[in-house]
């Protein structure tokens, strides 16, 4: 599966975990729950992900942790505030680079409506 169409899988199932628990808790039990589902659907997901830089030709592990990778092509970074920024999205676009990914999901689950919370990161994509 390439990184759309797992891409398609991700949103869908936010909107599930959305619908169910509603918005307003706290980002770490999005986490729990949309890892929940992508297992469910048969994808590999990995949580708490370092994400390694390397300064002064040094490699550092401590670094980021990216809250989900599916399937090793898409991260999923999870948000539950009131309004997302320039620095979420940021903040994505340097995991991708880090990382050499192509696409980057950004979900913030404080929407009264999932799809507004919805962020798309590509890095040569």
């Amino acid at each position: 599966m390439d990184e759309n169409s797992l891409a398609t899988e991700v949103v869908d199932a936010a909107f599930v975990v959305h619908s169910t628990l509603g918005p307003g808790l706290l980002e770490h039990v999005y986490e729990i729950a949309l890892a929940h589902e992508l297992r469910k659907r048969g994808f590999a997901c990995e949580r708490q992900v370092p994400i390694q830089i390397e300064y002064d030709g040094i490699k550092f592990d401590e670094g980021f942790k990216a809250d989900i990778i599916v399937a090793g092509l898409v991260i999923v970074e999870l948000k539950s505030v009131k309004d997302l920024t320039d620095v979420h999205k940021k903040q994505v676009a340097t995991y991708l680079k880090l990382t050499g990914k192509k696409l980057g999901l950004l979900i913030n689950f404080n929407e009264s409506l999932i799809k507004h919370g919805l962020k798309r990161i590509v890095n040569n994509l």
